[in-house]
């Protein structure tokens, strides 16, 4: 596959999901290396002019009021980056890290940052050698860019930190020496421009939505099996309905569902049956499910946005001005963020409840937790449980991080994002959901198989195809733990959808 070209700002999200994958090559696009040489052209001559230019010759935050000497503008950059290096936590993952690191060089690449283009040549030896910086994940407010963890990003740059090497971690002066390199001496500017963005926010929130869209697809396929299982109606999918209240996702989803469920059998058998209505979680799943999906199409929009802006400061315009301003802000992010982690628990929390549906037999009219001998088998009873806990989880963790705001660097820094924490929490919350989704399929699949063993819908019966080849039939209680993880691993690494999508045709 061809090395992706950064520097041109419309960067698309399989691009961007491919740049987080280990063996991606990089390189800068012709276009963009022209405008990096020309903006380092004008820094210098900026420089010369002799005005006191912030984070070029003086000091950050608080202290831009001090003056540099010229011949330690080198050394002010380099000491940027090893005394804000003070994240704490534990390592992000590989692969948040990874393309954290390509849209730093991504932002340089456009040509408004002032970096030399032997300081992105340097990046992306790192990137395209898979020497990725460790980098810890907590210590970014959001604001005056994600300095703490950038800033660790940076140090194997200069030989400090470490970096992930073939399922190691080595040092800094380890992966130069591995890459035969040196290590950089940083020019003016060049240290604030590696740390003065919000590159770490943008790429654990863009692997979140990865994430969420494949449980929110997936989401759809649970139901609809629910559905099957617990012979409920198909009326409340009719495309009429739904254009009554023209949300597009709402009717999108509706589309999804009756996809799955065409040429049912189960369908037609129970058209006469006593049942008005059925529970919300399933006669209202467009509805919700749409406006789930509402949230993560604005999401996407904010985080592709990001990725293809310019986020450091100050800017070299093209007439040569150098300002001061504040696109290293990450409000944008951080509110699509807490939209996202909304998002996602509103879907693990309906999914909990269809679970419920389905134990239930009070509702169900199943056997009591789906046991095949109930009493001496608890069946299905816990696995509700830990949705339950699950979904609670989540809502802790959608209290949305964007209003909270606390004064750093002296006050200078009055108002933060917290985007990384919403990012953080909307990540979790996807890797919550994707564990309810599972839970609800591995139950729903055993509810099919509870009655007549009538033929489900098109995308049904290939979701309960591909649970069964992960997962036997449950005829007495064993140990459950690795069959959820199984479904887990099917939504994970998108072989459910692939196996419904090619009986049932795309998904919204």
């Amino acid at each position: 596959m061809p090395a992706v070209a950064l520097g041109r700002p419309n960067l698309g999200l399989d691009t961007l999901f491919r740049l987080a994958s280990p063996g991606t090559q990089a390189r800068l696009a012709p276009a963009a290396r022209r405008a990096v040489a020309a903006c380092r052209a004008r820094v210098r001559s900026a420089v010369a002019g002799g005005g006191a230019l912030y984070g070029i010759n003086t000091g950050f935050g608080k202290l831009a009021g001090v003056r540099i000497e010229a011949d330690k503008l080198g050394l002010l950059q380099r000491n940027l980056i090893l005394s804000h290096a003070t994240g704490v936590g534990d390592p992000l993952p590989v692969e948040v890290c990874r393309l954290a690191l390509a849209l730093r060089v991504q932002a340089l690449a456009r040509g408004f940052s002032g970096v030399r283009v032997e300081l992105l040549e340097h990046v992306l030896a790192f990137l395209n050698a898979d020497l990725i910086p460790v980098i810890p994940e907590q210590g970014s407010v959001g604001a005056s860019g994600d300095l703490a963890p950038l800033a660790h990003m940076a140090l194997p740059l200069l030989g400090h930190g470490e970096v992930h090497h073939r399922g190691k971690v080595v040092s800094g002066r380890r992966a130069l020496a591995l890459l035969r390199r040196p290590p950089i001496a940083l020019a003016e500017k060049e240290g604030l421009a590696l740390i003065n963005g919000t590159q770490i926010m943008t790429a654990i929130g863009l692997l979140a939505l990865r994430d969420a869209l494949q449980v929110a697809r997936c989401a759809d396929v649970a139901c609809a099996t629910t559905l099957e299982a617990l012979r409920g109606s198909v009326k409340p999918f009719l495309a009429e309905v739904h254009a009554l209240r023209p949300h597009p996702w709402q009717a999108a989803t509706a589309a999804n569902l009756r996809a799955l469920l065409r040429d049912s059998r189960i369908v037609p058998s129970h058209a006469d049956c006593a049942k008005v209505q059925d529970a919300y979680s399933m006669r209202c799943a467009p509805q919700v499910h749409g406006a789930a999906r509402d949230a993560l199409a604005f999401a996407e929009r904010v985080l592709l946005a990001e990725a293809n802006s310019v986020t450091d400061n100050p800017l070299v315009l093209r007439d040569g001005r150098v300002v001061s301003a504040g696109n290293f802000h990450g409000q944008p992010v951080s509110q699509a963020m807490d939209f996202l982690g909304i998002a996602l628990a509103t879907l693990a929390n309906i999914s909990e409840r269809r679970i419920e549906n389905l134990v239930n037999p009070d509702i169900s009219g199943l056997p009591p937790f789906l046991a095949p001998h109930p009493g001496l088998d608890s069946g299905y009873m816990i696995p509700q449980v830990v949705a339950a806990a699950l979904a609670s989880e989540n809502k802790t963790l959608a209290h949305p991080s964007s209003v909270d705001t606390i004064p750093t660097s002296a006050n200078r820094e009055d108002h933060v994002s917290m985007g990384v924490t919403a990012a953080r929490h909307a990540a979790r919350i996807a890797a919550n959901s994707r564990k309810v989704v599972a839970i609800e399929l591995m139950c729903a699949v055993q509810g099919l198989e509870c009655g007549a063993r009538l033929r489900p819908g098109r995308g049904v019966q290939a979701a309960q195809r591909a649970v069964r080849r992960v997962v036997p039939p449950l005829r007495s209680d064993r140990f459950l733990a690795p069959d959820l993880r199984a479904i887990e691993r099917l939504i994970e690494d998108g072989s459910l959808l692939r196996a419904v999508e090619a009986r049932a045709g795309r998904l919204a």
